[in-house]
């Protein structure tokens, strides 16, 4: 069996796995999955040996002055927040505004915009897809997606995001960019997770003191259409999920989508240090991607930019 067809059984036998599991967990009260997220969480500490080491790798990179104790018990804790995680995802279809009201809080409701095309900005922090659910419930919301090499998985997410009201744009497709303007011109808040390492144009930008490939369309988005950007982040407090949006960042038609990506990148990284062990850890964030690193090519690009806005501008007179 070669390995695209490895990965579709791979897909389907999991996909199959999560709608049983699924449709038991949701039939059980939140905290008792929890517990039995926290369960999962500390067998995956013990068994996922690879994924252990490399989250252990990357945290010493991030946090070099902090003691082997203390990244070995954040990334503990990270295991038993994925655990919590997947619980809390396949309980979500109970997910309504009073079980919300009751499970999670907010901080600067007042930064959405409601009918107003913006781009929301977050990573994979906290519990990214009960955020999603919690904000679609305040104004339209359309998520950009990176398809996993399952299928089956694709339509398992794309189908939890649909019964919440989540339209999902996947990122291969031709039609995406035609469907992200339209998301944005029918007034929805288009998202993007903008912490990973993925096949896609990107630049080198600073994370955790390293240059890493980040993703450079939503800031090209951003100057392009004008729209706004939400930066939203969500993290665990106690038994409840607590959802912060900040305040709107206004792009204007001069932005230097780089200097923008950076921008955006260091609040996620702020994030990640207010709560590390809410954060994946054994994402290879750092991994060399030539093909889609365009960033000497923007540098040279935003060269160009900066002199043709002095030449315009005209010789400066002294007296």
């Amino acid at each position: 069996m070669n390995i695209p067809a490895r990965r579709a059984f791979r897909g389907r036998i999991l996909y199959r796995i999560l709608r049983v599991l699924g449709s038991v967990i949701r039939r059980l009260p939140l905290g008792f999955a929890r517990a039995i997220g926290l369960v999962l969480g500390h067998m995956g500490w013990h068994a996922l040996r690879h994924h252990r080491r490399r989250a252990m790798t990357n945290i010493a990179a991030a946090f070099p002055e902090w003691t082997p104790r203390q990244r070995r018990a954040t990334i503990r804790s990270m295991f038993h927040h994925l655990g919590l995680t997947l619980m809390e995802v396949l309980w979500l279809p109970n997910l309504d505004a009073e079980t919300c009201a009751r499970t999670t809080t907010f901080e600067g409701l007042e930064n959405l915009r409601p009918g107003q095309g913006t781009i929301g900005l977050t990573g994979h922090c906290g519990n990214w897809e009960w955020m999603a659910h919690a904000i679609a419930m305040r104004t339209p919301l359309t998520v950009l997606h990176r398809g996993r090499d399952e299928p089956m998985m694709n339509l398992y997410i794309r189908d939890l995001r649909a019964n919440a009201g989540i339209t999902t744009i996947d990122r291969g497709s031709t039609a995406a960019a035609r469907e992200m303007i339209r998301a944005l011109r029918n007034g929805s808040m288009l998202s993007f997770l903008l912490d990973q390492n993925i096949r896609a144009e990107s630049v080198k930008v600073p994370f955790f003191g390293r240059p890493a490939l980040t993703p450079l369309g939503p800031a090209r988005l951003a100057v392009r259409t004008g729209a706004p950007i939400i930066r939203i982040f969500g993290e665990r407090r106690g038994g409840k999920l607590h959802i912060r949006i900040l305040e709107p960042i206004i792009v204007s038609p001069d932005e230097d989508p780089v200097a923008l990506t950076a921008r955006l990148t260091a609040d996620i990284e702020a994030q990640i240090r207010r709560v590390p062990e809410q954060w994946v850890w054994m994402h290879n964030r750092y991994k060399e991607r030539p093909k889609w690193d365009v960033t000497e090519r923007q540098k040279a690009e935003g060269r160009k930019q900066k002199a043709e806005s002095r030449s315009k501008s005209g010789p400066t007179s002294t007296s």
